[in-house]
């Protein structure tokens, strides 16, 4: 019944920014975490950010200082703002998020980051 949208990828020019959404509908009690991965073709998909319902945050190396990760407990969505992009960042962006004790995935969203 839970499903995870996300929305706001598309093309950028390298040193662009966006920002990505990703809404959670359905029946929900509490949300434990909500993330971003990330999959580049021929690599296996990678943890971006994270941020739990304490608010605590976790970003991967690659990502910090340039991506942000935040929520709107109101409206059970999180966000990436995704600033200073590189090609390297070029992948499909997925939502992940637990949700009363299950794990659920979005359907991923492109975003390209061209040089």
């Amino acid at each position: 019944q839970v499903r995870l949208v996300e929305s706001g990828g598309g093309l950028v020019q390298a040193g662009g920014s966006l920002r990505l959404s990703c809404a959670a509908s359905g029946s929900i009690f509490s949300i434990l975490v909500m993330s971003w991965y990330r999959q580049a073709p021929g690599k296996q998909r990678e943890l971006v950010a994270e941020i739990s319902s304490g608010g605590i945050t976790n970003y991967a190396d690659s990502v910090k200082g340039r991506f942000t990760i935040s929520t709107d407990s109101s409206k059970n969505t999180v966000y990436l703002q995704m600033n200073s992009l590189k090609p390297e960042d070029t992948g499909v962006y997925y939502c992940y998020a637990v949700i009363d004790r299950r794990n659920y995935w979005g359907q991923g969203t492109q975003v390209t980051v061209s040089s």
